[in-house]
């Protein structure tokens, strides 16, 4: 039978990082008091992945217009899109009227390339939002999906790339696509972690295996993470 992830499995997951984690933050994770969001936890990579549970995936009921983004969360004239082009511009962007950015540059990690036009450019989800759909977040509410298709608060989880690379991406999980330069894919394996733990969301088991087989040529690094779910 095909199910998705319940409160009950992220309850689990929860209190699996409470043993596992490190606590940053002064509000301490102990065994009595899984990690909540709203924690930083600091642990391995390797442990992160250990604490995600795995279940079967399902993608029923999946809508990507069930993830409200590009959103303008600060009012500022600048949407998500707009933000993480600034944000993660090589050459400074001047900025016009309606947020139109001009005379920027871009390094684009996937295809270990340059760019100097955002036109050439899409907004990546790390994990993409039918993945997150699949992985848990068909049990969230409508607002939940749109603090994370517009999450800014951590760099790791959206990212400027080319269009190429992120189309050819598309809706696949770190079993199915990897990043066509090799020397980014230890950090897209540990991002795609980092970005499930974040988020609470579950893995199937052949995304775990496909994950802990990147990862065994790639240091087992720790990884800090602010829990949003």
């Amino acid at each position: 039978m095909r199910f998705a992830p319940t409160v009950r499995t992220t309850a689990a997951a929860l209190s699996v990082l409470a043993v596992l984690l490190t606590p940053t933050t002064a509000r301490a994770v102990t065994a009595e008091r899984a990690a909540a969001p709203g924690d930083t936890v600091t642990l391995p990579v390797s442990d992160a992945l250990t604490a995600l549970p795995v279940q079967t995936e399902s993608r029923a009921g999946y809508e990507r217009s069930k993830f409200k983004h590009w959103t303008d969360a600060d009012k500022d004239g600048c949407n998500t899109r707009a933000e993480v082009l600034k944000a993660e511009a090589v050459v400074t962007p001047s900025q016009g009227p309606n947020c139109v950015l001009t005379g920027q540059s871009w390094y684009s990690p996937y295809g270990d390339r340059y760019f100097d036009s955002a036109s050439k450019l899409d907004i990546d989800h790390l994990v993409p939002l039918a993945e997150a759909w699949d992985s848990g977040a068909s049990q969230w509410t409508a607002k939940e999906r749109e603090l994370y298709a517009n999450d800014l608060d951590d760099t790791r989880d959206l990212i400027a790339e080319s269009a190429a690379s992120n189309r050819s991406k598309a809706d696949k999980d770190a079993s199915e696509w990897l990043p066509p330069y090799a020397g980014y894919r230890c950090q897209y394996g540990t991002d795609w972690i980092v970005d499930k733990t974040r988020w609470g969301l579950s893995v199937d088991a052949t995304e775990r295996d496909a994950l802990t087989q990147q990862l065994a040529d790639c240091p087992d690094q720790p990884i800090t993470v602010t829990l949003a779910h």
